[in-house]
């Protein structure tokens, strides 16, 4: 058997003719834009934003490009990666047909996303020390899967996942893999990016919410040889994009230099925070992380949650998660944000 890109796409997609704006119908250079029914005369802002955003993200791409060392044709963007997600089960999966699987405790999006789009979920959960179970994947796998989906580092326990075992799946699945790398800038693992060329199959997601700070403007990346690209291109609203996320974050990748500070500074907090935690009674266990959180086990997580609320502190309670019983997942705030949380914790008798 070999990998057939043709053969996963569903069959109405393969056949579609993507929506063709206006600026997909015009080339070139021009000063009078009469073609796309906005509002000429301007927008009650200090800059105009009356004129659609560019439905390809060009110079978006280029700047990505430069900084990941991918082709512009090799990336897509999406509103948050979320969008990304829900667009390849649009791509791929026909309704009601095929399944996907999923390795919990992991992103739940993947699937609250099966579900709007009426495909079935298997599930192989990961072993206790939260790495693939390569033998209960392939196990599930039948003429009908068409997406594995992989978190690395995985939320919500933090871990990088094994790169042999992806390597195994990308290596013997027919279908897409997908490898969420949200938390990738925090890891101590490289990206799959490098292994683009060698997969066909390989698809990788990223985001601007975790290292880049920009949670607030949405912007989510996949990564995939140029076929998939190409078709996910023809699935995605037409100007999914807009203009003012487009301009910041082009300029946000001019400061890579402060990023970069920025992880270094907040890894740093992680691993101080881990040993800090462990010295608190009420800590149980602190999970090995590769990403911007740390998964705690407690005494009484719910109890502990509520508490930390009395003093104006959130984590996430993530006790009814598989495998994850009586921990929070805790965020790496700012030193002051630590501080507060740590001395809250020393607290509760």
């Amino acid at each position: 058997m070999s990998f057939s890109l043709q053969s996963l796409i569903r069959k109405n997609i393969a056949a579609l003719k993507p929506y063709s704006s206006a600026r997909d119908e015009f080339s070139g250079e021009a000063s009078v834009f009469l073609d796309a029914n906005e509002n000429s005369l301007g927008s009650p802002t200090i800059k105009w934003y009356n004129r659609y955003p560019d439905p390809h993200q060009k110079k978006l791409k280029a700047a990505i490009s430069a900084v990941k060392s991918v082709p512009a044709d090799q990336i897509f963007l999406g509103n948050g990666s979320d969008e990304c997600i829900d667009i390849l089960f649009r791509t791929f999966c026909e309704p009601g047909v095929n399944n996907v699987i999923v390795c919990p405790p992991t992103y739940g999006m993947y699937e609250v996303s099966a579900a709007i789009n009426d495909v079935a979920v298997k599930k192989a959960p990961l072993t206790p020390n939260f790495q693939l179970d390569t033998l209960a994947i392939e196990n599930l796998v039948d003429g009908n899967t068409k997406i594995i989906w992989l978190c690395s580092p995985n939320n919500p326990s933090g871990n990088s996942l094994n790169r042999t075992d992806i390597e195994t799946i990308l290596n013997n699945f027919n279908g897409i893999v997908v490898i969420d790398e949200a938390y990738i800038n925090f890891s101590r693992q490289k990206s799959f990016i490098q292994e683009l060329t060698e997969y066909p199959n390989l698809v990788i997601l990223q985001t601007f919410s975790k290292a880049w700070g920009l949670a607030g403007l949405r912007l989510g990346m996949a990564f995939a040889q140029q076929p998939i690209i190409s078709i996910m291109d023809k699935v995605k609203p037409p100007y999914n994009i807009n203009q003012l996320t487009q301009e910041i974050v082009t300029n946000a990748l001019q400061e890579v230099g402060m990023v970069n500070d920025m992880i270094k500074e907040i890894v740093a907090m992680r691993e101080a925070l881990a040993k800090v935690f462990l010295q608190i009674p009420v800590v149980e266990k602190v999970y090995p992380s590769d990403a911007n959180f740390l998964l705690v086990k407690v005494k009484n997580a719910q109890s502990v949650y509520n508490y930390l609320l009395t003093k104006g502190i959130v984590v996430r309670d993530r006790s009814n998660v598989i495998l994850c019983n009586e921990c929070l997942r805790i965020t790496i705030g700012t030193e002051q944000e630590n501080t507060m949380l740590v001395d809250a914790l020393a607290a509760i008798e």
